[in-house]
């Protein structure tokens, strides 16, 4: 088959991420591909680096007038089979570059929030593609409340790599000298975007809240902060600036999981939650939200809690709970990775590659 990926962020976040891994996965499977996203974004420079072609979309290009011209000339030049887009504006571009061509498009749906009006969202998934990709259950039933025809709609959840051991004491030590950490402290760890969504400023209330009961408790997050962020966080008193740490955007996960004893959640929205899926892989148990896919991912009183969204008195509670029962922490992480085993990269793989072939007429593999 001849794919080509499309996606329009400029970050490399988790759906990146997953393009990238989806992407590798059918190269090492024999099929052609190249990779279309923005000029200049972090995707661009990934691509390339693991020798994956790339069509970048060009900068000052109102609307993508341009890029979808040039990209529709690409695909009368080359033909190809599939044209998967990985996000909404990359959909957009998909459907508009392909108008009358002989290709099916595929869409992944990563996120909960609905486009203005049913009749809009009905369109955009019952028109513009062949088939579209829900990361969950919950997803699913979101677009299928909007009239998208079930039979378009495919649950694949996000697929990740399973690391063959779990950290060890000496990596753990390693990784917590690295951040000023003591093998002494309870580390809580919470990976993401600085966005509303994802419920940071609800963390920080819950250790605040915590600092009395658990002196030794540290917080530390993953992720690129903002300045209105930053211009809003609580830190005038010294009890929390001692407490807690902002570690930027971090390349090696692995690290920072090695230091953590408890991975937290608490978002507001969450399409699935790939980064509970990354924690859950390394033996961490996961505090997270019961909203959006997480319930379908953390099991409650088995792998780790799920609490009220919203509420940082809940997520107190539950982290409370975790650090007092150092041994149900230990069993709830060994489940947590036996969890994940349904989640691996390579049923992912499989379940696209089968789908792009049903699409197409042909036998999957």
């Amino acid at each position: 088959m001849r794919i080509v990926h499309i996606d329009t962020g400029r970050e490399l976040r988790g759906g990146q991420r997953q393009l990238l891994r989806l992407a590798l996965g059918l190269r090492d499977r024999d099929h052609e591909q190249f990779v279309v996203c923005l000029e200049g974004a972090d995707l661009e420079e990934r691509a390339w680096a693991v020798g994956l072609r790339v069509f970048a979309l060009p900068a000052q290009d109102l609307g993508h007038a341009n890029g979808i011209f040039q990209l529709r000339q690409q695909l009368l030049a080359a033909p190809v089979d599939i044209l998967h887009a990985h996000d909404g504006r990359g959909q957009t571009i998909s459907w508009l570059a392909s108008w009358g061509l002989p290709v099916r498009r595929v869409a992944s749906r990563r996120v909960t929030f609905l486009p203005g009006t049913r009749a809009r969202h009905r369109f955009i998934y019952g028109r513009t593609c062949h088939a579209v990709i829900a990361v969950s259950e919950h997803i699913r039933e979101l677009l299928l409340e909007t009239g998208v025809p079930p039979g378009r709609v495919e649950v694949i959840p996000d697929g990740i790599e399973i690391p063959a051991t779990t950290p060890t004491a000496g990596q753990r030590h390693e990784a917590r000298r690295a951040w000023g950490l003591e093998d002494r402290h309870f580390v809580v760890g919470q990976i993401g975007a600085f966005t509303p969504e994802k419920g940071q400023d609800i963390a920080l209330e819950a250790v605040a809240s915590l600092v009395e009961q658990l002196p030794e408790i540290r917080l530390i997050f993953a992720g690129e902060t903002t300045a209105d962020f930053l211009s809003t966080f609580p830190m005038s008193t010294e009890t929390l600036r001692e407490r807690v740490q902002f570690l930027g955007r971090l390349e090696d996960l692995a690290r920072f999981l090695a230091a953590i004893d408890l991975l937290i959640m608490p978002s507001r929205a969450e399409g699935l939650g790939s980064a509970a899926l990354i924690g859950m892989a390394q033996g961490v148990p996961v505090v997270a939200s019961r909203v959006g896919g997480l319930p379908e991912i953390v099991s409650d009183g088995e792998n780790g809690w799920l609490v009220e969204p919203g509420s940082s008195q809940a997520l107190a509670i539950a982290i409370a709970a975790a650090a007092g029962d150092r041994a149900r922490l230990k069993r709830y992480g060994q489940a947590a990775r036996e969890r994940v085993r349904q989640f691996s990269d390579v049923i992912m793989l499989q379940r696209t590659e089968a789908l792009y072939s049903r699409l197409l007429g042909l036998k999957s593999r």
